[in-house]
């Protein structure tokens, strides 16, 4: 694991060992409820996927948003090649942190971070308050993500919001973790993106399906975009 976190630092020095909140469980709580456990480690524990037999893999706890524009479509953003996964098409969020001072990871410190992640992936700026839960995902190893609904913002206002933060980040020497974003409706509109074969995020067909359905669209009705 050490061995395999090298070799990915050595060739991206800015990634970096955590801390991090991992997903230890998952579990009904009622009909409509969940309880998740979780524990704090580090993100060097994720290399224990490339270890033959390993059997102790970590499973992610992340956020993510939806953020709609009000013809129907979301916003998705292409990871820059500055990040661990490089090329990937994803809803804007990351991996949750650990909180600090004793303090719960609850429902409140998950919106706090989605919004957050949100700020800093596409410079779009939501109070925690403003963000719904809409569901929860889960993926490969076991990892688990909490989506959250942001409030409807038109498609131009979002590429300026987009445009004003790589402007910033690039004028103080550092990378967007995004270099790219599109507006998708459909799923013949995810399938192009990037071309044929592109790196998607495990749940990002299921959510444009689910959205595009909740939204009354038709599987095509968004092909376009």
């Amino acid at each position: 694991m050490d061995r395999i976190w090298d070799l990915v630092v050595r060739a991206n020095p800015l990634l970096f060992d955590g801390p991090v909140a991992a997903c230890a469980g998952l579990t009904r709580d009622g009909p409509d409820g969940l309880v998740l456990t979780w524990v704090r480690t580090t993100y060097r524990r994720y290399g224990l996927r490339r270890v033959p037999g390993a059997t102790a893999c970590v499973a992610s706890l992340y956020t993510d948003v939806l953020q709609p524009t009000p013809d129907g479509r979301l916003l998705v953003g292409r990871m820059a090649a500055s990040t661990a996964a490089a090329g990937r098409w994803q809803l804007p969020g990351g991996a949750v942190e650990p909180p600090v001072d004793g303090l719960p990871l609850d429902l409140a410190a998950l919106r706090r971070n989605a919004a957050r992640e949100l700020a800093e992936e596409t410079g779009v700026v939501h109070l925690p308050d403003e963000l719904a839960l809409w569901g929860v995902a889960r993926g490969a190893y076991g990892s688990a993500g909490v989506l959250f609904l942001a409030p409807c913002r038109p498609a131009a206002l979002l590429r300026e919001r987009f445009a004003d933060l790589t402007s910033a980040e690039q004028a103080r020497g550092r990378e967007p973790e995004l270099d790219r974003i599109a507006f998708v409706g459909s799923l013949a509109g995810l399938a192009r993106l990037g071309g044929p074969g592109a790196d998607r995020a495990d749940c990002l067909g299921p959510v444009v399906a689910r959205y595009t359905a909740a939204a009354g669209l038709s599987p095509g009705s968004r092909a376009g975009g």
